[in-house]
């Protein structure tokens, strides 16, 4: 399977986006990528693997893949119209459907993970301010961050005892994505009405930064 992601070392990711260096602390030298993942999912430190895999997947991938761990976790939320939006924009990621994601996020509520998923897909790329305003570019993390936040909303919420099986099984959902496999989360928490677990068929940016 090829992978979906353009770094080897996972100190590249680190110095892709140095604000990562404040959520979790970088491997050593020469660590790949999927091996530090697989080490933090396998660590007391599992929540730092949602982050970096937030980081080490390009915008779109991260966004649906984030979109698998809230669909399939049990605090997820249903099918509003932010999680719409951010499917609307990943299956078809151009500019008209990015900013109606953004205007969405913007008018729903941050406590819920589908708006954090639909400020994922509105932070991708492109610009902030009113089309006939001056441009202003999201942060280069802005798209991780938020995807980052999605699937820890979700997976956190509900049974306490089993946050942390949850983040392990989104964490796992993510090093399968990033190999080039599905983006389905299994394990213990996880729904098991999900469905459309395999990326959409348009090809993916290849863009990470």
């Amino acid at each position: 399977m090829p992978s979906r992601i353009r770094f080897t070392a996972a100190g590249a990711v680190f110095e892709a986006f140095p604000d990562l260096a404040l959520a979790t602390e970088p491997p050593p030298d020469e660590t790949g990528v999927l091996e530090h993942a697989r080490a933090l999912l396998a660590s007391p430190r599992s929540s730092e693997a949602i982050i970096f895999l937030a980081h080490l997947l390009p915008r779109r991938e991260a966004v649906w893949w984030a979109i698998n761990c809230v669909r399939a976790m049990p605090g997820g939320a249903g099918e509003d119209d932010a999680l719409r939006a951010a499917d609307a924009w990943v299956r078809d990621p151009e500019e008209d459907n990015r900013r109606a994601a953004l205007a969405v996020a913007e008018a729903a509520n941050p406590r819920l993970a589908t708006t954090w998923l639909a400020f994922a897909a509105g932070w991708s790329g492109g610009s902030l301010s009113a089309p006939d305003s001056e441009p202003a570019r999201p942060p280069p993390a802005a798209c991780a961050m938020a995807a980052n936040t999605a699937v820890m909303l979700a997976a956190t919420r509900g049974d306490p005892a089993g946050v942390g099986r949850r983040i392990v099984a989104c964490g796992e959902a993510g090093v399968r994505f990033a190999e080039g496999g599905s983006a389905t989360v299994d394990g213990p928490g996880s729904r098991a009405d999900v469905s459309e677990t395999k990326p959409p068929a348009r090809d993916a940016s290849r863009q990470n930064g």
